[in-house]
């Protein structure tokens, strides 16, 4: 006679830690269980709204500059250090964790405009409207130590006085280089007190500049003359150029897929390009009401953010056409400057009221130690909520955001202008012969032209 008997292995059922939770063996059939689909539907709904219910993203304004910030660098060997330039020529190195001034870079006569640290993290080289470059030492964590700030004031290691005014600046991810944008651009050597090389194309002020994440000679330019320039260091002259529409205030690259760059337009939009081809935008980015004046993408190369002159700071996804989120405060002005911390965990902005402003990547993310529990239900409530984010009233509690009354009326407006548009231009068609109008898409309807 044959006995059947349950057999198990104690492997399979004891837990590795005391904080890993019980294995459970659930039989998946569908059958045994038929309310399980409008149970996790009951769970998405309850996720989004305790979603809104924590809320909470705005952690606390560092307060210290004098006038309207205009820049902000990263240091990216330190992760709590943060760097900000104003108007006045105050440059300040600020420590995230305590929210304080750690030092002080005295000595810009004029604005500020551009800030970047070299990839060691060691040089900070900022540059401004008194026509000079000046570098720094990046000091180490003793001056966190120190509560006098009138010790912790450095001074600049090399200063280069140029001939025209200074409007950006950004450095080499690998190598020894770091670009100046105004007249022209200008690359420098850290050993050099002149220009190693230049490149003009046009008349036209540069306005921002940014180096390639992935290959080091490739660098991204846009001007005054509503152009966006590709140059190369290994070339003579600079590669491609489209020029759009309205002016460009800033360009982020996605640092995980390196041939794509987000352009912040005067336009309200953001467009995203892939650098071998500039004559349609990938993705439009909708849902600013004024000119959108910085850009940053976060480590991960899955969303940016952008601040705008509508007081409002908004997060993106990098292939999605309407902000994941909208902060304000009934305090903060227009935000000039906008920056990812190094670990995508919070979001700097500085604006017009002489303030620096931390808030959280994800709203209603809780901060501090999260016990291996809890971190299970919040990955398990993400996921139920993504499964049905579909459906209308998951879509709806998920999409709703409070906005100010100004921007919620300006946007009223424009979405009306757009749609009387649209009318106007589809009775035109009606009204023609057919194939005498073309309709452009809205990815290339604002390039005008693009020059090799």
């Amino acid at each position: 006679m044959k006995v059947k008997v349950i057999s198990r292995s104690t492997d399979e059922f004891t837990r590795e830690r005391s904080q890993d939770l019980q294995r459970v063996f659930r039989n998946f059939d569908p059958s045994l269980r038929t309310q399980e689909k409008a149970t996790e539907y009951v769970r998405a709904l309850n996720a989004a709204k305790l979603d809104k219910i924590f809320a909470r993203p705005f952690i606390g304004a560092m307060d210290g500059h004098r006038d309207a910030i205009n820049c902000m660098a990263k240091n990216p060997s330190y992760l709590k250090g943060i760097f900000s330039g104003s108007n006045d020529g105050d440059i300040r190195l600020w420590d995230i964790a305590t929210r304080r001034t750690v030092c002080q870079f005295p000595g810009h006569q004029g604005a500020v405009q551009g800030l970047t640290v070299s990839t060691d993290g060691s040089t900070l080289v900022s540059c401004g409207s008194d026509c000079t470059v000046r570098l720094w030492n990046v000091p180490g964590d003793s001056f966190a130590d120190s509560d006098n700030l009138a010790d912790n004031s450095a001074k600049p290691v090399a200063v280069y006085v140029w001939k025209n005014a200074f409007r950006a600046v950004d450095h080499q991810w690998d190598g020894d280089l770091f670009a100046t944008a105004g007249a022209q651009v200008d690359i420098w050597n850290h050993n050099r007190s002149q220009p190693v090389n230049t490149f003009d194309w046009g008349t036209d002020t540069t306005i921002s500049v940014r180096f390639n994440p992935g290959e080091p000679n490739v660098l991204a330019t846009s001007a005054n003359d509503r152009s966006i320039t590709l140059y190369d260091l290994r070339m003579s002259s600079p590669a491609r150029k489209v020029i759009m529409r309205t002016k460009t205030n800033s360009i982020a690259w996605n640092p995980m897929e390196p041939m794509n760059f987000t352009a912040a337009n005067e336009d309200c939009n953001c467009y995203s390009y892939d650098a071998r081809k500039l004559d349609e935008a990938k993705c439009v980015h909708k849902d600013h009401v004024s000119a959108v004046m910085d850009i940053d993408f976060s480590p991960t190369g899955r969303e940016f953010v952008t601040g705008s002159y509508d007081r409002t700071v908004r997060i993106f996804q990098y292939n999605g056409g309407h902000s994941r989120e909208i902060y304000h405060t009934k305090r903060m002005q227009r935000v000039f400057c906008v920056k990812y911390s190094c670990d995508a965990t919070y979001v700097i902005s500085g604006s017009d009221d002489t303030n620096l402003r931390l808030w959280k990547a994800k709203a209603s993310e809780q901060l501090g130690v999260v016990l291996p529990r809890e971190k299970k239900k919040h990955e398990y409530l993400e996921a139920v909520k993504n499964r049905y984010k579909h459906l209308p009233e998951v879509k709806r509690i998920v999409r709703h955001r409070h906005l100010p009354k100004p921007i919620y009326r300006a946007a009223n407006l424009r979405r009306t202008m757009i749609e009387a548009e649209r009318r106007k231009e589809q009775r035109r068609k009606d009204h023609s012969a057919p194939g005498s109008i073309v309709t452009e898409s809205v990815r290339k309807r604002r390039i005008i032209k693009e020059v090799e």
